[in-house]
C-alpha cells in the first residue's frame, strides 16, 4: 500500500490589500478593536474580474510547478471551499476547464475551515487504495462578496479575506506522508456560524429583507460560543492525532492551525507547549481565509525554510457544521 505524500504546494492571494484602518472607513470599528480581538492587521481582496476557480487555479500552477507536474499528471482534484461561484455546478469543475485538465473526476467539499483537512483525508484514502495516484487539492475562497459591511454585520466581516491555497498529494513508497488524518461533525450548532438565506428549503427565495443589513443572507457567528467549542475541540482533534501515532506535543516540528483567530492559535499552542517557531500563523497578513488558510500556511512556512525532510506536521482545522479535523504528517 502506497503512503501519500505532497509533492506540490502552492498559494494564491489578491493584489488588494485592505488593512484595518480601511474598514475603519466603511462601518464603525478600529485598528485596535480588530488586532485585539482576533490579531488581524490586514486582509486580501480579489479585483471584479476574478473569480473564486481563477485564484484556486493560479494556486494550482504553484503546486504543480514545485512537484514538476502537469495538469495530465492530475488523476483527480479535490476542490474545498464555502464560496463557490455558483450554487451549483461546484467549482472543480470550473477549474478542471480553466487549466485543461484531463476528465478527472473533480469532488467539491463544503465544510468550510475544516475543507483542507477532510480534502487531504479523502485524498489520502484514493491513493492508499491504490485508485490514483496524484491527486489535487484546493482550498479557495472569495469572502468579500458576501459581507455585511455595516455595523450589523461588523464582529464577521473584519475577520475575512480572500485567497487560495493548493497542495498535490503523491503516491510513494518512501517512509514519509500522511501518517493519520481525523474528523468530527456536531449539527447540534449549525445555525451559530452559518449563512441561511436564501436557501431551497425557503419558501420566499426571493425576500429582500434577506439582503437587508444584519439579514440571514449575509454571514452570522456566536462568537463566544465558536471559540469555547474551537479552543476544545483543537485540543482533542490535535491529542487524538497525536496519540494514533505514539508521539508527543513536543515531537511535532510544526503545528499548522486553521486561521480563524490568533487568540485561539496562541491558547492551543500555550496548552500544548509548543514554542513559536514551532506555530505557523498568517492571518496577520491575510485574514480568516477559510478553506484556504491551512495550505496557505503551509505553502509559507515551507518558502520560510521552516520545513525540511523527515519533520512531524500536526494540521488542525475547526469550523461552521461544527466541524472539526486534524492530520498528521511525515514530510
Amino acid at each position: 500500500m502506497s503512503n501519500a505524500k505532497i509533492a506540490g504546494l502552492g498559494f494564491y492571494v489578491p493584489e488588494q490589500v485592505v488593512t484595518n484602518d480601511d474598514l475603519a472607513q466603511k462601518i464603525t470599528t478600529s485598528d485596535e478593536w480588530i488586532r485585539e480581538r482576533s490579531g488581524i492587521e490586514e486582509r486580501r481582496y480579489a479585483a471584479p474580474d476574478q473569480t473564486n476557480y481563477h485564484l484556486a487555479a493560479e494556486a494550482t500552477k504553484e503546486a504543480l510547478a514545485m512537484a514538476e507536474m502537469e495538469p495530465k499528471d492530475i488523476d483527480m482534484i479535490i476542490y474545498c471551499t464555502l464560496s463557490a461561484d455558483y450554487i451549483f455546478p461546484g467549482s472543480g469543475v470550473l477549474l478542471q476547464r480553466e487549466l485543461g485538465f484531463r476528465t478527472v473526476p473533480a469532488l467539491d467539499i463544503r465544510q468550510q475551515c475544516s475543507g483542507f483537512v477532510y480534502g487531504i483525508s479523502i485524498a489520502d484514502q484514493y491513493i492508499k487504495s491504490g485508485m490514483y495516484k496524484n491527486v489535487l487539492v484546493v482550498g479557495s475562497e472569495i469572502h468579500s462578496r458576501g459581507l455585511d459591511f455595516s455595523d450589523e454585520g461588523r464582529a464577521v466581516t473584519v475577520l475575512f479575506g480572500d485567497g487560495a491555497g493548493a497542495t498535490i498529494l503523491s503516491a510513494t513508497d518512501e517512509d514519509c506522508g500522511i501518517l493519520s488524518t481525523h474528523m468530527h461533525s456536531e449539527g447540534e450548532f449549525a445555525e451559530k456560524l452559518a449563512v441561511i438565506d436564501p436557501g431551497f428549503t425557503k419558501p420566499e427565495r426571493n425576500n429582500p429583507d434577506y439582503w437587508k443589513p444584519g439579514g440571514s443572507a449575509f454571514p452570522y457567528m456566536d462568537g463566544q460560543l465558536v471559540f469555547k467549542n474551537a479552543v476544545v475541540r483543537f485540543q482533542e482533534v490535535i491529542a487524538e492525532a497525536l496519540a494514533a501515532n505514539n508521539l508527543k506535543p513536543s515531537d511535532i516540528d510544526l503545528l499548522v492551525p486553521h486561521q480563524a483567530n490568533l487568540r485561539i492559535s496562541n491558547f492551543v499552542q500555550a496548552k500544548m507547549g509548543l514554542p513559536d517557531e514551532k506555530v505557523i500563523n498568517t492571518i496577520q497578513k491575510y485574514g480568516n481565509t477559510t478553506a484556504a488558510s491551512i495550505p496557505i500556511s503551509l505553502t509559507t512556512a515551507f518558502k520560510q525554510g521552516r520545513i525540511k525532510k523527515g519533520d512531524l506536521i500536526c494540521l488542525a482545522a475547526f469550523g461552521s457544521g461544527f466541524t472539526w479535523a486534524s492530520a498528521i504528517i511525515k514530510w
